[in-house]
């Protein structure tokens, strides 16, 4: 076989697997959207309306990707949708909590600080059992607001029972499961800007 000819072969090899990858996982994110009922969407959608017409807002909060996913989709609803939005992403409100209250009390601390009655948090974790989630979920209940939540990996995540509404994604890739939850929110916030 000629130099060429070689190359192009492991080539096609290499793309064939790369591809069998791909298919492989966009048809299990496929089927990881459907994991949550058109009727538990409604739900986070009247929600949603509900904070905002009653002049509340919706609190996002999450670590990490669910971080990044809570700025992206407070903004959205905010200049979208027009559902007062906001989360907990500054460096120095963080930092300063985690010092001061302890790193698993800051998310607690702040919804102590900036919730309202009326408000709506909306907590996003993969695994459902990051201590601070946990004990801003306990603290969101303990103050009165509702709580969302949304999860993956064990079915029993501890975050999965302390909402008033928990979408949860069957899957245990971070990935994923962040890719569906943003997809999920998303899709409220588009039909909110659709129902005006």
């Amino acid at each position: 076989m000629q130099r060429g000819h070689r190359l192009s072969y492991f080539r096609s090899r290499r793309l064939s697997k790369q591809g069998r990858f791909f298919d492989s996982y966009f048809d299990e994110l496929s089927v990881r959207l459907r994991d949550v009922s058109v009727e538990k969407l409604s739900e986070l959608y009247e929600v949603f309306a509900a904070v905002r017409d009653k002049g509340g807002k919706v609190i996002l909060i999450g670590n990490g990707g669910s971080a990044a996913m809570a700025s992206h989709v407070a903004v959205d609803l905010t200049k979208a949708a027009r559902v007062r939005a906001i989360n907990f992403n500054e460096a120095d409100l963080i930092t300063c909590f985690g010092n001061d209250y302890g790193y698993e009390n800051w998310m607690a601390k702040a919804l102590e600080f900036y919730s309202d009655r009326g408000d709506l948090v909306v907590i996003i974790s993969s695994s459902g059992e990051s201590q601070n989630v946990v004990v801003g979920a306990r603290a969101a209940r303990e103050l009165g607001l509702q709580v969302v939540t949304l999860s993956g990996f064990d079915t029993s995540n501890r975050l999965r029972k302390l909402g008033d509404l928990n979408l949860w994604v069957n899957s245990e890739s971070y990935n994923v499961v962040e890719t569906t939850h943003q997809s999920w929110l998303l899709a409220v916030v588009d039909r909110l800007v659709e129902s005006g």
